[in-house]
């Protein structure tokens, strides 16, 4: 578990949605919660927050033990847009609060994702929401954020894999006190997994691919959220925690190749 700047806590690992319709949600978020997991992601832009809500209230466990976490979508940038968008969550997910509320993209070309922040940070006055945070968002744009509001976020869940490793990023977001999580954290659409100083970690330590990444991100302090609607992956992207890679894996693990995956924060666009 992390403990947030303001004092909630998080999961090591959590279980992402996208791109699951809300029948594919309902069916991975329920199976996940009853192997364990107890952090959960979804967003107004994945379709599939209905799902996902049925998925917690399916998995028989209490709901305060669950993290659900959900995002502002760009066409809902603004302060009352912004409430209104969080009611129009909290009603497909069918729940009283959500844990961690976040911006998904800044769109600084639009730029209102400052009077979105205070909008959160009114909901989170309001006890409707937990934590809030960030998605996508560079150094510049929290600055901005702590600048004009006085409100630092509690987490910015970024692109985050051994081919983009963010290490600069990261160095900056652990000084203000920020979170990360690690959104493609088994770098989809890549090669990462058949990477030889992965596939040697996995061999070394009797474990997948996809763990030894796993376990790269958690070791570097990062909460990464891996996708899967299989049980068997899902059991396998939650046991990470019985082995540890050595400096020179995870500093291997590292050293290949950097690009990016994902779009650019200060030029994507996502409504």
């Amino acid at each position: 578990m992390r403990t947030l700047s303001d004092g909630t806590q998080l999961p090591g690992l959590g279980l992402g949605t996208y791109p699951m319709d809300d029948a594919e949600a309902e069916r991975a978020v329920a199976e996940a919660i009853r192997l364990g997991y107890r952090l959960v992601d979804t967003a107004v832009n994945y379709g599939n927050e209905a799902g996902t809500g049925r998925g917690v209230r399916h998995g028989g466990v209490p709901r305060e033990q669950i993290v659900v976490t959900t995002k502002v979508p760009g066409r809902d940038h603004g302060y009352e847009e912004t409430l209104a968008s969080f009611e129009e969550s909290r009603k497909r997910l069918g729940l009283d609060y959500v844990d961690l509320y976040l911006v998904h993209w800044p769109l600084p070309r639009v730029d209102r994702y400052v009077d979105t922040w205070r909008a959160m940070v009114k909901l989170r006055e309001e006890g409707v929401v937990r934590s809030i945070g960030v998605s996508n968002f560079t150094a510049a744009h929290i600055d901005r954020l702590e600048r004009e509001t006085g409100v630092l976020p509690s987490v910015d869940q970024i692109e985050m894999h051994p081919l983009f490793p963010q290490e600069e990023l990261r160095r900056q977001l652990a000084g203000r006190g920020v979170v990360v999580e690690s959104w493609s954290p088994l770098g989809r659409g890549s090669d990462l997994l058949a990477d030889p100083a992965v596939r040697a970690a996995a061999q070394a330590h009797d474990r997948t691919p996809g763990q030894v990444v796993l376990r790269w991100h958690t070791q570097l302090g990062v909460v990464p959220i891996p996708k899967s609607g299989d049980p068997q992956r899902q059991r396998d992207n939650l046991d990470i925690f019985g082995f540890e890679l050595s400096e020179a894996e995870l500093a291997a693990v590292t050293a290949g190749e950097r690009r990016r995956l994902g779009g650019d924060p200060n030029q994507h666009e996502e409504f």
